[in-house]
């Protein structure tokens, strides 16, 4: 397949931003992620002519397996699972420097061998080259990667030179608080906070980085947002598949470890976040880290900040599904909520008054992500409801997944004879503007971690502050067992313990 022309709004955009010669090592080499998402990224990344030159990508896993296996393994996940079809000529590129390295994750012989194969790579090459280790494994053995890469001296390979190694390390970043800061030390034994990237792919999202941009780049957006012009800011993260085959995972996780402490506080940050002083990394980041600082503690009483529940039995698709105590690999009296609704109050001058609502949950009326900014009304002085006018409050809307674009709903007048209103929706959506070949989140998180640009990954400290605003609550949870805990029928949109998080201020959630 010839490669397809780029699109006409991305005509004179920088098709490479100065990678230099990498290696990416790939933990969990022959797991899920790898296959679904880490190889379609770099294939990808290959046909936009985004990778560098010089590019190696080296398998890890303590399955054995011969280079040219798996070479054929990574072509039948890019078949699989890329947003491409499969170019012959495109992947031989790729296949010409796959490489395959069995050993167990705490085998210090097998890391060893993998430095070994990177200097060979480099005696080859004639030149230093960057590596990049991705861990995509099990939390239980990110620490013996860590150490072990230490030990081999991988991980202070050119530190201080521009391709120093690097690390990247999907989530979770711990459990809890305690645990978090383990991570965080271990990780710091080895690397330092430079060299670190803490992945969250709704950070890759485009919906998520327009963000930004629409809040900076838009000076109709900015004088707005605060507590003088926003009555509210809704954030859903709804799904409608179950637990399936993870529910093992899902009763040590469940929805606020899963989503809501990573993902939607993400969604918090970049929303609620002060204007940076410049576009750097680092800038962006302190202030997403002032934001959660300023975050009040949570209540988890009743009646205070939280509310958590399991689905029910219902019908998702025109199909039944069971409950979430019926769903294989779950205890019978499980507490683990499958839903969870938070509402958030930011101590600060710009966001003072105005409440933040997150939920997550699973088995939802649909699958959706989405933020909405709720404005305050218009005052009623020319067009009062008592008038009959049908009006709304201005929402702007950021939906994230699965149709990523924006929206803002407006009130306008009906055509005719009469003055009548009525709320619209002026929407904008990538793939009808834009193509809807729209890289994925990966393509982008690698690749910005390859250049060095850490805009889009989480900091250490920022994971902490997460951690310790959702460990009392979690505490208080495991404490209650069931007690406190609703129920929701799958299809629907939660509880009504998640409905009145919101009635207590006179406002209801938004149906996406």
């Amino acid at each position: 397949m010839a490669d397809l022309p780029r699109h006409p709004f991305l005509q004179g955009l920088s098709k490479h931003r100065g990678a230099p010669p990498t290696v990416v090592v790939i933990f969990g080499a022959s797991g899920d992620l790898t296959a679904r998402k880490l190889i379609p990224a770099v294939y990808n990344l290959s046909v936009d002519g985004l990778l560098p030159a010089d590019f190696f990508l080296v398998g890890y896993g303590r399955k054995v397996i011969a280079d040219e296996e798996f070479r054929t393994l990574a072509k039948e996940a890019v078949k699989e699972f890329s947003r491409r079809e499969l170019s012959e000529a495109a992947w031989a590129r790729i296949a010409a420097c796959t490489s395959y390295v069995a050993g167990g994750y705490d085998e210090p012989a097998a890391y060893t061998r993998l430095a070994q194969r990177i200097a060979e790579l480099e005696k080859n090459l004639g030149r230093e080259v960057q590596t990049l280790f991705y861990i995509s494994t099990p939390p239980s053995v990110f620490a013996p990667i860590l150490q072990n890469l230490g030990a081999a001296g991988l991980a202070g390979k050119y530190l201080g030179q521009a391709h120093h190694a690097k690390v990247i390390i999907e989530k979770p970043f711990g459990h809890d608080l305690a645990s978090a800061v383990e991570l965080n030390n271990t990780i710091r034994s080895v690397f330092a906070e430079h060299q670190v990237y803490r992945i969250d792919h709704y950070l890759g999202k485009e919906t998520v980085q327009d963000l930004l941009v629409q809040r900076f780049a838009n000076a109709i957006f900015e004088p707005l947002w605060n507590r003088n012009f926003i009555a509210s800011v809704q954030i859903t993260v709804a799904e409608e598949v179950g637990v399936g085959t993870r529910g093992g995972y899902y009763e040590q996780s469940g929805c606020l470890r899963d989503m809501i402490q990573n993902h939607a506080m993400q969604l918090v940050a970049l929303t609620a976040m002060e204007p940076p002083g410049s576009y750097d990394a680092e800038a962006i980041r302190d202030e997403k880290v002032k934001v959660l600082k300023a975050i009040q503690p949570l209540n988890p009483a009743a009646g205070g900040d939280v509310a958590r529940a399991q689905y029910a039995a219902g019908m998702i698709g025109g199909k039944p599904v069971p409950g979430y105590l019926e769903e294989a690999g779950i205890a019978p009296e499980s507490g683990t909520e499958t839903y969870a609704a938070i509402r958030l109050a930011i101590n600060n001058w710009r966001w003072q008054g105005v409440p933040f609502y997150v939920r997550s949950g699973k088995r939802m009326a649909r699958r959706v992500s989405e933020i909405a900014i709720n404005f305050k009304r218009a005052p009623g002085t020319l067009f009062a409801e008592s008038g009959g006018f049908n009006l709304a409050a201005n929402t702007l809307s950021f939906q994230i997944q699965p149709d990523e674009g924006l929206s803002l709903i407006l009130n306008t007048k009906i055509p005719g004879l009469e003055t009548r209103t009525q709320p619209v929706k002026m929407s904008f959506r990538y793939a009808t503007t834009f193509g809807s070949n729209t890289p994925e989140a990966y393509e982008r998180l690698v690749l910005d971690a390859m250049i060095g640009d850490g805009t889009l990954f989480i900091r250490g400290d920022e994971a902490e502050t997460s951690w310790k605003l959702y460990t009392p609550v979690l505490e208080a949870w495991a404490a209650a067992g069931r007690d406190g805990l609703d129920s929701y029928v799958a299809g629907s949109w939660g509880p009504a313990t998640g409905d009145a998080l919101l009635a207590r201020n006179g406002q209801v959630w938004r149906q996406p």
